[in-house]
């Protein structure tokens, strides 16, 4: 089966499309073909050697798949051949073919392409978790994202309003992602790449903050955000996009009793009561059309290189995806 694998550390250009062997599928696991692979920072981390947990190599990238049963182990009860399903995994989504184990795997309902079903497991977890379990988001508050036009972004815009936040505050790099966004949900429009952001989010506030803020960009820009957070205020880290840490003095969030809160989504996945339950309200909220999934570009396999170049470019709107 065709794979793209990398086997050193680096930029997009060592991601190699190749040859590689087809998995059997062990007695708890479903080989699916694939027919739509998720892209995430997550991939481009792993390729830099950058990311949260070590990357072994040789490496196949990938964290969401898609795609057709194909074959089922020996002791797998849910899932026949035929059936169309999505899951999230730790590795090795890049591929023609994936062995996954059944505990993973969730049916996708026939209204549903499989290019929406697997924009909606990392990004769609993500922000679920982001803002509710980790950010304790509470109906009327105030919320900040960053990215609002990216994966992430676009499905917490929507999530937060169904969790009944007041103010949504998008910020964004350019007139289009803020008016995606705002087409999302948002209530406000910022754009960071303009100077003065910080005061434009203190405005919108009547000077008081914003409740909740997602900050996956680091660097400056988590600094910058920090200036943002009310009284008890939370800022919930779940990347650093610039490839920069912050740097920041904790004694700072004393004064106004803030948090800052670290998000990692395999730790929501080991709690298989929790991540089951979420996925399932997700579901849910999308089968009922309150959850709109923005593609913004569906690629072929080979051109994993090039769809990387493209999300690092952060010119971007909604989920990449790529199709073996």
């Amino acid at each position: 089966m065709k794979v793209v694998k990398f086997e050193e550390y680096g930029g997009p250009e060592v991601l190699q499309y190749t040859e590689s062997e087809q998995p059997k599928p062990k007695a708890h696991e479903v080989l699916i073909e694939v027919k739509a692979v998720g892209v995430n920072y997550a991939d481009t981390a792993r390729r830099e050697g950058k990311y949260v947990v070590p990357t072994e190599l040789p490496y196949i990238p990938g964290s969401e798949a898609a795609g057709v049963v194909v074959e089922t182990g020996a002791e797998v009860t849910r899932f026949k051949a035929g059936d169309r399903v999505v899951a999230l995994i730790e590795s090795a989504a890049y591929a023609e073919y994936a062995a996954i184990p059944e505990q993973v795997l969730t049916p996708v309902p026939e209204g549903v392409s499989f290019e929406e079903a697997v924009a909606l497991p990392l990004q769609g977890l993500s922000a679920y978790h982001i803002l509710k379990t980790m950010g304790r988001l509470e109906p009327g508050e105030t919320v900040l994202i960053h990215a609002a036009a990216g994966g992430v972004g676009t499905i917490a815009v929507q999530l937060a309003k169904l969790f009944g936040a007041g103010k949504i505050i998008a910020t964004a790099s350019t007139e289009e992602k803020l008016f995606h966004a705002e087409k999302m949900g948002a209530t406000h429009l910022v754009n960071y790449s303009e100077e003065g952001w910080v005061q434009r989010v203190k405005e919108i506030t009547d000077g008081k903050g914003v409740d909740v803020a997602l900050e996956m960009v680091g660097g400056s820009v988590f600094n910058e955000t920090l200036k943002t957070l009310a009284p008890f205020g939370r800022l919930v880290i779940f990347g650093a996009a610039s490839g920069e840490q912050a740097v920041f003095a904790p004694g700072q969030l004393m004064k106004r009793n803030q948090s800052v809160i670290g998000f990692f989504l395999p730790q929501i996945m080991r709690n298989q009561e929790l991540f089951q339950k979420s996925f399932q309200e997700l579901l849910e909220y999308m089968n009922n059309g309150q959850l709109k999934l923005t593609i913004g570009g569906a690629y072929p396999l080979e051109q994993a290189a090039d769809v990387h170049k493209l999300l690092q470019s952060r010119k971007t709107i909604g989920k990449l995806v790529l199709k073996p």
